[in-house]
């Protein structure tokens, strides 16, 4: 160098042998010998090319000798150690023309793309679009990139790549809940951000339940976030995010599995806020859930429900088994007016003594299958009025010796003997002898 030999091959020769190309790149370039730089990179070491650029950077040589310096060079230029000195620099934007060259001649070269990337991002030029449809980039490297640049192209770079965990770092640092709760429904990436150990889960749900799920339309990103909800054992959580999917106008709110799931997990987790989702529903399966809110000993939702879907049956079972209250049962009957249902209240008044309202109630109900119990029931009580009713009832239905019987008895302990002689005219299956021998033994001696 301190020669200054007019013909350079010499010196570049030795420092290509040794390693000081940026120092052989200085001196020419400092003493105006630009061909020799041509000439060093195109024919002796192309490999060397990033260093060569590197230096010209450093001496701030024009931007039209270094693009055609490498521009000359082409597919023998290394292009990470170059994307890396520009980068360094700053002055990635320089390798434009050449990254766009390689693509055109179909490179598929990661770091081409992800160079290429670098420099859209850094112009603006439609950078989404790039990192939505280019397959080739590094989703880690240009994700990272972008980080400090626009935090919302790093999630698109992320999303693209599912870098989970970078995405999930990258969200959480900028406060991106909203970008979060709108990813891919993946149950290991769920399992991440609903960790006890993650301190931004509070945000995170938030955001899911006023805007992720409620903005989907997708049933099985719905099905993979509740899944999620369930398998963390966030029962209040979920109970918030079924609201707002069920209870507003989303386009799930009908969804019939979605309001088992919401007054099923209430009723786990929350039994206050049940009634009211069992008035605001119609879509849930009735008859399964009233049994379970009776199981949990919720019974008065239990009893809404049943009535909700007129199982009538069941809604009064729960009044008289669970509630204990005869009156309501009654008055649930009136109401109805099922046959079935004055059947289980005419039960429930014979257990309680209730002899007369029974009787009534089995005539409403058009139910002889007790005639035995009410027999016994009316004698012990003294209620022969009430039993001559149901007597009266029960022969339209049916021809049973013990009714036929029991009606002549009844006959004449209220004391009507025209009855007994006109029903004895009749056809009958009584048991005459029978019931004169009993009416001897108590000296109703008239009536036999």
């Amino acid at each position: 160098m301190e020669a200054k030999l007019p013909d350079a091959r010499p010196l570049i020769n030795v420092c290509d042998r040794f390693g000081f190309v940026p120092d052989l790149t200085h001196y020419l370039y400092v003493n105006n010998m630009l061909r020799y730089i041509e000439g060093y990179v195109q024919k002796v070491n192309p490999g060397n090319a990033p260093a060569v650029v590197g230096q010209l950077l450093d001496d701030e040589c024009a931007e039209d000798f270094i693009k055609g310096l490498i521009l000359s060079v082409r597919s023998l230029l290394p292009v990470e150690p170059l994307v890396e000195e520009c980068e360094k620099r700053n002055r990635l934007r320089l390798l434009t023309q050449f990254l766009e060259h390689l693509v055109s001649e179909g490179s598929q070269d990661v770091h081409v793309h992800n160079a290429l990337g670098k420099i859209i991002i850094d112009s603006g030029d439609n950078p989404e679009h790039f990192l939505t449809t280019n397959p080739y980039y590094d989703s880690r490297v240009v994700g990272k990139y972008c980080e400090k640049r626009d935090p919302t192209l790093a999630v698109v770079a992320y999303r693209r790549g599912q870098c989970d965990d970078e995405l999930i770092n990258v969200t959480n640092k900028n406060s991106l809940f909203k970008l979060q709760a709108r990813e891919r429904m993946d149950g290991d990436l769920w399992e991440k951000v609903l960790s006890t150990d993650n301190e931004y889960r509070r945000q995170l749900i938030d955001q899911v339940v006023s805007t992720g799920l409620p903005e989907s339309k997708s049933p099985d990103q719905v099905s993979a976030t509740v899944k999620a909800f369930m398998t963390a054992d966030l029962p209040h959580e979920l109970i918030e995010l079924l609201e707002k999917i069920v209870l507003q106008n989303s386009a799930f709110s009908g969804n019939f599995n979605l309001q088992n799931l919401l007054i099923l997990t209430a009723i786990k987790a929350d039994p206050s806020r049940v009634m009211d989702y069992i008035n605001r529903l119609d879509n849930f399966d009735g008859p399964a859930i009233g049994e379970v809110a009776v199981d949990a000993q919720l019974y008065e939702e239990a009893f809404a429900i049943f009535k909700k879907f007129n199982l009538n049956v069941q809604a009064v079972n729960v009044l008289l088994d669970n509630i204990h209250s005869i009156d309501r049962a009654v008055e649930f009957a009136f109401r109805v007016e099922e046959e079935a249902v004055w059947s289980q209240v005419a039960k429930a008044q014979l257990r309680e003594g209730l002899v007369s309202e029974a009787i009534e109630s089995f005539i409403r109900a058009d139910d002889v299958t007790q005639f035995l119990e009410v027999i016994k029931a009316a004698e012990d009580a003294n209620v022969y009025h009430d039993l001559v009713k149901y007597l009266l009832m029960v022969r339209q239905k049916s021809k049973e010796p013990k009714v036929d019987s029991e009606l002549i008895y009844a006959y004449a302990k209220i004391d009507r003997l025209g009855e007994i002689e006109e029903f004895i005219l009749m056809p009958n299956v009584a048991n005459l002898q029978n019931v004169g021998d009993r009416l001897y033994d108590e000296a109703f001696k008239d009536y036999i």
